[in-house]
C-alpha cells in the first residue's frame, strides 16, 4: 500500500504523540476490532470508511469485523478477549478515529510508506 505525503505525515504525527505521550500496552485493553457494515452505513460516512481501510490495517492488535447493517463502533476488549468498552465511531472523522486509538494505547506496527 502506498500512501500520499500528507497521509504519511498525519501518521508519522500519531506515531510521535504515541511516544511522546507514554501511552503503553499497559492499559486494560489488549486488543480491539471495529465492526461494521461494509458499505450502506459506511458510504455515508467516508472518513470512517477510509479510517477502517486505510489505517485501520496499520495497528497492532486490531482488526476489523464486518457485520450486515451495523454502524461502525470500536470495540475495546482484554486479555480475556472480553468486550470493555464499546464506542460509536459515526460522530468522528477519521483522524478523530485514528486519535482514539492512540488514546487508548494502540500503536501502529507496519511502516508506512510514502509515494515517490
Amino acid at each position: 500500500m502506498t500512501l500520499t505525503g500528507t497521509t504519511a505525515a498525519f501518521f508519522a504525527l500519531i506515531v510521535l504523540l504515541t511516544l511522546s505521550l507514554g501511552y503503553s500496552s499497559t492499559n486494560e485493553y489488549t486488543a480491539a476490532r471495529v465492526e461494521s457494515c461494509r458499505g450502506c452505513s459506511l458510504n455515508r460516512l467516508p472518513e470512517v470508511k477510509k479510517f477502517i481501510f486505510e489505517d485501520l490495517p496499520l495497528y497492532e492488535n486490531v482488526e476489523f469485523k464486518p457485520i450486515p447493517g451495523a454502524v461502525p463502533e470500536l470495540v475495546l476488549l482484554n486479555k480475556n478477549d472480553e468486550e470493555v468498552e464499546r464506542l460509536q465511531l459515526s460522530r468522528l472523522n477519521r483522524e478523530e478515529c485514528n486519535e482514539l486509538l492512540v488514546n487508548k494505547g494502540f500503536k501502529i506496527s507496519r511502516p508506512i510508506k510514502d509515494e515517490i
